[in-house]
């Protein structure tokens, strides 16, 4: 009876996670990605819709950007909970290393009312609470930083885009991009094939192999800036945390002391 039960409880259990049996072979094209919607776009093509999704010439040169909202990290010994947790951008007017530092970036991260994680680039230096970090982890720490941006520069002279298959992204079809900057640098990008919105990034660090699951995106009244809220970070096909940004603000002015860090702050930067 007990021997029964189980077989009855695996095929129910079985019939209950099934979808449906794939279609014949003359009908392959039925499966959402199982071959290349659209054929004739290339590479270039879907950067620029995804440029436009995006919003534009603002969304392609901004000048500035902060994000504001809390991470989720996935840690060994149980999930830390940073919040808030901000992060400032100056872009540059070029990029050539997708996963360099660029222009001016401070990241800042609190936990019960103490700093937990801190650090910037001034376009020059990269500094955390202890100040000017000289050894190599600074470009390590970034090189696993950057790579969403490099679709920007996507269309920039010395920049190469070559259409890979279609995938699935979370369900969703995606157009698949591969982007080689002028350093040789590689990254990869999904652009969901419904609204053109840029779902997925992947690129090598010295952590593993990183991608990153951008979904819940938001706008706000008179910006033209779609922005991805929610942001699932994986190393290696395992997921370390996930950025969830509850606000923007574009064209902001920065005080270029923002990106110099000469001691950890005591209290929250506004």
């Amino acid at each position: 009876m007990r021997t029964a039960l189980l077989c009855f409880t695996l095929v129910a259990g079985c019939a209950g996670v099934r979808d449906a049996l794939p279609p014949p072979v003359a009908s392959r094209s039925e499966m959402p990605a199982a071959v290349q919607a659209y054929p004739e776009q290339s590479a270039a093509d879907i950067i620029r819709r995804a440029h436009a999704a995006a919003g534009g010439e603002v969304w392609v040169h901004p000048d500035s950007l902060k994000l504001t909202g809390y991470n989720l990290i996935r840690a060994k010994d149980g999930d830390v909970l940073w919040n808030p947790y901000s992060m400032w951008r100056i872009y540059a007017d070029e990029k050539t290393d997708s996963h360099a530092a660029g222009g001016k970036v401070r990241i800042e991260a609190w936990t019960g009312g103490k700093l937990a994680f801190l650090l910037a680039f001034d376009g020059v230096q990269t500094s955390n609470q202890d100040g000017v970090m000289t050894d190599q982890s600074a470009n390590a720490t970034w090189g696993e930083n950057f790579g969403y941006g490099a679709i920007r520069n996507a269309l920039d002279e010395g920049w190469s885009q070559v259409r890979l298959p279609d995938d699935l992204v979370d369900g969703a079809p995606a157009f698949m991009v591969e982007l080689t900057d002028p350093s040789g640098g590689v990254t990869r990008f999904g652009i969901r094939q419904s609204d053109d919105a840029v779902v997925y990034v992947g690129f090598d660090t010295p952590r593993g192999w990183h991608e990153r699951r951008y979904s819940n995106f938001f706008t706000k009244p008179g910006i033209s800036w779609v922005q991805p809220g929610r942001v699932r970070l994986f190393y290696d096909g395992v997921k370390s945390n996930e950025a969830i940004w509850t606000d923007f603000q574009v064209g902001e002015k920065f005080d270029d002391s923002l990106f110099t860090i000469t001691e950890a702050p005591a209290a929250l930067t506004p």
